[in-house]
């Protein structure tokens, strides 16, 4: 029998702040937490902006030895889930071994990798880290949350490209679903605004190449060309619905479907048709109960490329029809840039709380949409909407496609 999960923890190192409330508070505001690049010198990049985490502080969350063996990518990660247990009460009320950690990260230590490897270049072999290995491989943040709090269940990444976090949240949910657990720590992480990352983005046309703030991170406009680099990470507790009310715990919303497939289609590029970007909204708004469109609010992928948004826009209008006209749709990348593996984690986080406190945060800088894109984004401003279901949809390069849906908790 399929038991019910619930989301009871959130927490979140972000471009718009490294707390949960300070996060929601700029998103419901507007704010762009786009800027100049400051963790590298990028004078000779074409790109010289990015949604970079600002006054994060590893120190706050880990040992200065800690700090040391750990990249930025699950230091983020780490600090973010830890919050997210603080959040739910969960320490000390769940069995270590069915407990696990699933966390994604796209891309994983690759400012280790770096830096390592100038080292190696300039001074030989003998000039590695010791650390390298576990510090560069995308596993590392699971493992380290799982170490952190003795959890020995279930423990793995999801490496989906810009899926990644909600690959990890996607298949968590499984797992508490189909019996293999109780509570799962999930979410992802990402910190890749580096030379090579940056240059390679660059190389093959995906960011928006401007140094104009305000028009860099434009999703669903008629003048958008790429995306803006991001990082950060988002983790959420969940929790198997009786284990939760058994203990009196705070519950925000129902986790009530997944889907996931492939375009396979392109290693790169978005499938025009977007068939099976389709069928992943659609196995997780039914698994949710199929909510009328009216009543439904969608956190896009929406990363301001020409093809995605269009795509997407197709993807929504294939599931939902003409009712698609209906829904409330936007893209908290136009604030917070393209956090890569941790996107998804933050979008979902995002989407329970607009369900939450039944506002819905903007996809600022709309102010000329491209007629291809002719839904209703929340242009500009929030929007207070009572919704009673809300999707986050992420799409990766390989062409991995998952959405998960969240609904108000019934008794």
């Amino acid at each position: 029998m399929d038991r019910r999960v619930v989301v009871t923890g959130l927490g979140a190192i972000t471009p718009l702040g490294n707390d949960v409330e300070t996060l929601w508070k700029n998103l419901i505001d507007g704010r762009n937490g786009i800027g100049p690049i400051t963790l590298f010198d990028a004078s000779d990049f074409a790109v010289q902006i990015a949604a970079e985490v600002k006054g994060f502080d590893p120190k706050e969350y880990m040992d200065k030895s800690e700090v040391r063996r750990a990249d930025r990518n699950v230091q983020m990660g780490l600090a973010a889930a830890i919050q997210a247990v603080e959040d739910s009460g969960i320490e000390g009320h769940f069995d270590p071994e069915r407990t696990g950690v699933y966390f994604g990260s796209g891309i994983g230590g690759i400012a280790t990798f770096e830096d390592v490897f100038e080292k190696f270049l300039a001074k030989g072999p003998r000039f590695v880290s010791p650390y390298f290995i576990p510090m560069m491989i995308p596993n590392m943040c699971a493992g380290t949350i799982a170490i952190r709090y003795g959890m020995q269940g279930p423990a793995l990444p999801a490496v989906s490209a810009c899926a990644s976090g909600t690959n990890a949240l996607g298949e968590a949910y499984r797992a508490i679903k189909h019996g293999y657990a109780d509570v799962m720590v999930s979410g992802g992480t990402e910190a890749a605004v580096t030379r090579s990352s940056v240059a390679g983005f660059i190389k093959m046309q995906a960011l928006n190449v401007t140094n104009d703030v305000t028009r860099a991170s434009l999703p669903f406009h008629k003048d958008r060309g790429g995306f803006v680099i991001g990082e950060g990470a988002g983790a959420m507790i969940l929790e198997e619905y009786e284990h939760a009310k058994a203990r009196g715990a705070k519950i925000y919303a129902e986790f009530s479907g997944y889907g996931s497939t492939c375009d396979a289609h392109h290693m790169t590029a978005p499938d025009p048709e977007a068939k099976a970007g389709a069928k992943a909204i659609r196995d997780a708004w039914e698994q949710s109960g199929s909510i009328e469109a009216s009543k439904v609010y969608v956190n896009a992928h929406g990363t301001g490329t020409p093809l995605n948004d269009k795509s997407e826009t197709l993807a929504l209008k294939k599931v939902f029809g003409d009712a698609a006209y209906d829904l409330v749709i936007s893209s908290t990348k136009s604030m917070t840039g393209h956090m890569l593996g941790g996107t998804g984690a933050v979008e979902a986080i995002a989407s329970v709380l607009a369900m939450q406190n039944s506002l819905i945060p903007p996809t600022i800088g709309l102010d000329d949409q491209d007629p291809e894109c002719d839904l209703y984004y929340t242009p500009l401003v929030a929007k207070e909407y009572d919704v009673d279901c809300v999707l986050s949809t992420s799409l990766g390069f390989g062409g991995h496609n998952a959405c998960v849906g969240f609904k108000k908790v019934s008794e």
